[in-house]
């Protein structure tokens, strides 16, 4: 490990750092454009010049390699006049936009030049002028400001593993293009937005919106995905203007989905803003008061066997733990939070969490997916397998839908008698995988939302024991979700469960929409169920609570308005079963109150009081409902592996992905106009994105 001197300051870095790295590890400010650390090394900025003894010439910092004895000075007249010059080059070409651009007031190029920059220019010839690049509905561009750092290049190219931007020419007639016009069609894609260090590349549904320091921020986490990726909500007055990646290492790092960023414009419309109850056919809007005494109407004198709830897959902890409590005081065991008939059970975490963590995938050396595309159904996963693979020390490999995922892998088979293959270890991968140091498989809902999806779930668990996935330190079995709701319910038990009617067991969600429509289920609630077949649900008495006019509000017989994921602090389990949570951003629109509330405030009407007033005497109960919700942001501890799913004959039909539509999966991404923009572009052919303007 070499030793420098940095400004006086001895600092040892480790081997391969460059001399940027260690002016950093010494607490020294480099200024920088084209550098970043999740990137390669480009050096054309040449903002990081440094003075280095010995050297003929300022350095670039970033290029350069730390060596043994090097003695460099980051402040010295040298470096400073390079800087200077450097600065003034950069800003030949580039236009005075700044009163006008999107970039201003969280600008890299206004702020090094203010910092490092000369008071006053000496070029006085014409700007050159580019033309600005239709990059779809999600990228506005302005290219007059491109200073070439190729950090968008670089992006697309490594970390999204789509190659569609580019350089085309060179010196002053540089351009950055996609060669033929065409939409970005990475689902990382709005990245490029927070790595441009001027304003060449801003948000599109951003744009003339509002100043930063006009917004209020607040960290919270995305519940579009089961990812749980780490975000800041940005907001003025009573509406969400944008949201933001926040670094997690172990979650996101500091990247996250389009939909995560652009689907925010779908909390505005739409909106159930007011309780209604259906008279005459037609739904009603009616006072808190009336609507919670229809429901106490409506299900007083019924059965607890008659009655059920579905939670969606947006439901937070705290409304589905209160929901469960409810439906537990009124005798039904019929309660399921698993929309899609996943075939997992509660009570056994490590059947049904990712066991490796997102992280850890960064240490697998073999991958089998099993019916799941993560690069739609967890982009910041797959972003996360390509950055291994790109190491050239992971081998991948599929199970199910034949789909381009940004890296290389070995196509094995389309459906279960593959996978059962691998299992029996008469396929060849099996001996891959048991020759592999740290061994992964990903099961996805693609293979466990099926009739055979038990059976299915037991051939993974059996290759995970006969293929050595499970060792000391080391859990190479893992469960990919696509509902950030979906560990949480399993946590909390949001399962059917034993009847108090002699050992009939609860309904699970096909039972209840099956005794829906045969009559012998009376009333069904819905906590944000948008996902099921409403056509199913016969004549039953159905209450929808949630925050959009989705499917389940419109077959609802009694809506009550709830509050969406930027509306209230709320308690969510992400895929690996991190524990994290949502703040409150901006008040839930008109009369709609937090989920919670709302089920307290029912169950007072019922006389089935639940024994919680507060935010925090709730998530007591959360944590005496399972401890591991008193632990936030902790990877969960290694759990005992145990006999999982049921081993039974399994379908000769091909594991299918659970998403059609990457930008529509959800109320809030369908309602969204963004979202609708990306959904066309992504179907229109090259050239014919109509997203101009």
């Amino acid at each position: 490990m070499p030793k420098l001197t940095v400004d006086g300051k001895v600092v040892e870095v480790p081997n391969g750092a460059t001399v940027l790295q260690a002016c950093e590890a010494a607490g020294a400010e480099i200024p920088r454009f084209c550098y970043h650390e999740r990137l390669s090394i480009a050096g054309n900025c040449r903002m990081c010049l440094v003075e280095i003894e010995k050297t003929p010439k300022p350095q670039a910092s970033c290029a350069m390699p730390a060596g043994e004895g090097m003695v460099v000075k980051t402040d010295s007249a040298i470096t400073r006049k390079a800087r200077k010059g450097v600065m003034e080059f950069l800003l030949i070409n580039h236009p005075l936009d700044c009163p006008i651009c999107d970039q201003g007031g969280e600008c890299d190029l206004q702020d090094q030049a203010m910092a490092y920059g000369m008071d006053r220019g000496r070029f006085l010839e014409n700007k050159r002028a580019v033309p600005d690049k239709d990059l779809g509905p999600l990228v506005k561009t302005s290219m007059n400001r491109c200073i070439h750092c190729t950090r968008c290049i670089r992006f697309c190219t490594e970390v999204a593993g789509v190659e569609e931007l580019g350089a085309t020419f060179r010196g002053e007639h540089m351009e950055i293009t996609t060669y033929v016009e065409k939409a970005l069609s990475s689902e990382l894609s709005g990245n490029v937005i927070d790595l441009c260090p001027v304003g060449a590349l801003t948000s599109k549904p951003y744009a003339f919106v509002a100043r930063p320091w006009e917004l209020r921020k607040t960290e919270s986490i995305d519940v579009l995905d089961a990812v749980g990726s780490n975000i800041r909500i940005d907001a003025r007055q009573p509406e969400v203007l944008r949201v933001l990646p926040r670094l997690n290492e172990a979650v996101n790092e500091e990247w996250i989905s389009d939909k995560t960023r652009f689907a925010y414009d779908g909390l505005k419309r739409q909106r159930l803003d007011r309780p209604y109850v259906r008279h005459d056919g037609r739904l009603q809007p009616v006072s808190w008061q009336d609507a919670l005494v229809a429901v106490g109407a409506r299900l007083r004198g019924v059965q607890g066997s008659r009655i059920a709830a579905i939670a969606g897959d947006m439901a937070d902890a705290e409304a589905m733990v209160a929901l469960k409590d409810l439906m537990t005081a009124l005798g039904s065991p019929n309660i399921d939070c698993r929309q899609d008939g996943a075939k997992l059970e509660a009570g056994n975490r490590v059947s049904y969490i990712f066991n490796s963590t997102i992280a850890g995938i960064e240490q697998a050396d073999v991958l089998l997916l099993v019916g799941t595309n993560p690069r739609w159904e967890a982009s910041i996963v797959n972003a996360r397998i390509r950055k291994r693979w790109l190491t050239g020390k992971l081998k991948v490999a599929i199970i199910g839908p034949q789909v381009e995922l940004t890296y290389k892998a070995d196509y094995l088979g389309a459906g279960p008698q593959t996978l059962a293959d691998v299992a029996s270890g008469k396929h060849a991968f099996a001996a891959t995988l048991k020759a592999a140091k740290h061994p992964m498989i990903i099961v996805g809902q693609g293979a466990l939302a099926r009739s055979d999806g038990s059976a299915v779930l037991a051939l993974a668990r059996q290759v995970a024991d006969g293929c050595g996935l499970i060792k000391d330190g080391w859990n190479g079995f893992n469960v990919l979700h696509t509902a950030a709701a979906r560990v949480g319910g399993l946590d909390l038990g949001f399962v059917p469960g034993p009847s108090s009617q002699a050992g009939v067991g609860g309904r699970d969600v096909a039972g209840i929409l099956d005794g829906a429509a045969k009559g012998e289920i009376e009333i069904v609630y819905l906590l944000g169920a948008d996902e099921i077949d409403t056509s199913k649900l016969g004549g039953a008495f159905v209450i929808y609570q949630g925050h959009h006019g989705d499917k389940g509000a419109m077959r609802a017989d009694v809506v009550l308005p709830g509050a969406a994921y930027t509306e209230k602090n709320a308690t969510y389990v992400n895929t690996e079963g991190r524990v994290q949570q949502t703040r409150l951003a901006v008040f839930p629109p008109g009369a709609a109150r937090e989920d919670w509330k709302i089920v307290r405030a029912l169950s007072e009407t019922l006389g089935k009081k639940l024994p919680y007033d507060t935010l925090a005497q709730l998530r007591q109960r959360l944590a005496a409902a399972n401890p591991v919700f008193g632990k936030l942001d902790e990877t969960p501890a290694p759990a005992a592996w145990g006999a999982f799913g049921t081993s039974g004959a399994v379908s000769a039909a091909a594991f299918v992905s659970p998403i059609a539509n990457y930008y529509m999966t959800d109320p809030i991404s369908r309602c969204s106009e963004t979202m609708a923009k990306c959904s066309a572009a992504a179907a229109a052919p090259p050239g014919k994105t109509g997203t101009h303007g």
